[in-house]
């Protein structure tokens, strides 16, 4: 199957293209490294059609969100726009890599029917995104999936985020210094997630489909330091400062069992596997 990824350059579009490499279906990379730019009707609309685009392009840091809000949803938005008008045009199926926007959950696990709620600009955008996803469905026949992705971590993810950020620094011999010890994060792994991926691009829908990833466990983040101390060779320092953020999430679990039925997927990576294996390399 030829197979267009979008954002193939980032953490999860690396893994990606790999893997779908190794199962033998041809890739069409296309990222801005490869000069392509999905924003810019111009840069892809000649591009040679494929079956499936599996859509990752996307500002992602959420504080750079408030920072630079105008730029986030401009390049999400055109981003999704560009992806489905190329599905349109090449009569493709689109899977496209969505995100937590249920804000404070009304219940734990969160399943796909809980009331949405984004709580940045960042989460703001993706879901504008998603719903350009159903109405392409619904107007033009674009079969879309959209993976709601909770906390994903793996080798290769940028150190701004939690678990590369204190790996980073135990490879530093730093003190490791972290604000709130409380908030609960289902965490995925990446292999985990490109599993889902591939389940998606055999999957029959004829519309929309929306599905949780995530492990419908979660665990705080003092739980997830301790996990590393116990597989971390090194001795690292930690600080808890205690301070909270006005608005926090103190708790994110999934619902997956939409995706284990429809799917016929579930995660095989715990999060102590997970964590034990970046020793491991």
């Amino acid at each position: 199957m030829r197979i267009a990824v979008t954002g193939a350059s980032g953490f999860i579009g690396s893994h990606l293209v790999r893997k779908l490499k190794e199962e033998r279906h041809e890739v069409a990379v296309i990222s801005r490294e490869k000069g392509i730019d999905i924003t810019k009707w111009s840069s892809v609309k000649g591009l040679e059609p494929c079956k499936v685009i599996v859509h990752l392009a996307a500002k992602t840091f959420v504080p750079n969100s408030f920072k630079n809000p105008m730029d986030f949803y401009k390049t999400n938005y055109l981003a999704t726009l560009n992806a489905l008008e190329l599905a349109r045009k090449w009569k493709a199926r689109m899977i496209f890599l969505s995100s937590y926007f249920y804000g404070c959950p009304q219940y734990i696990p969160v399943d796909e029917k809980h009331p949405l709620n984004p709580h940045n600009p960042y989460a703001q955008s993706k879901m504008q995104s998603e719903q350009l996803c159903e109405a392409y469905a619904r107007d033009f026949n674009v079969p879309s999936i959209a993976f709601r992705l909770f906390n994903v971590y793996g080798p290769g993810q940028n150190g701004s985020f939690l678990i590369p950020e204190i790996l980073d620094k135990i490879k530093k011999n730093e003190v490791i210094t972290l604000n709130d010890p409380r908030p609960k994060r289902d965490f995925i792994h990446i292999d985990d997630v490109l599993r889902a991926i591939i389940k998606g691009l055999d999957y029959n829908s004829t519309s929309f489909e929306v599905f949780n990833l995530g492990t419908g466990n979660s665990t705080d983040v003092e739980k997830l330091v301790a996990l590393i101390q116990r597989y971390s060779p090194k001795y690292f320092e930690i600080v808890f400062k205690n301070e909270y953020r006005e608005g926090e999430i103190l708790c994110s679990e999934a619902n997956i069992q939409k995706a284990k039925r429809m799917l016929n997927w579930h995660p095989k990576i715990s999060l102590e596997q997970g964590i034990k294996s970046f020793f491991e390399q």
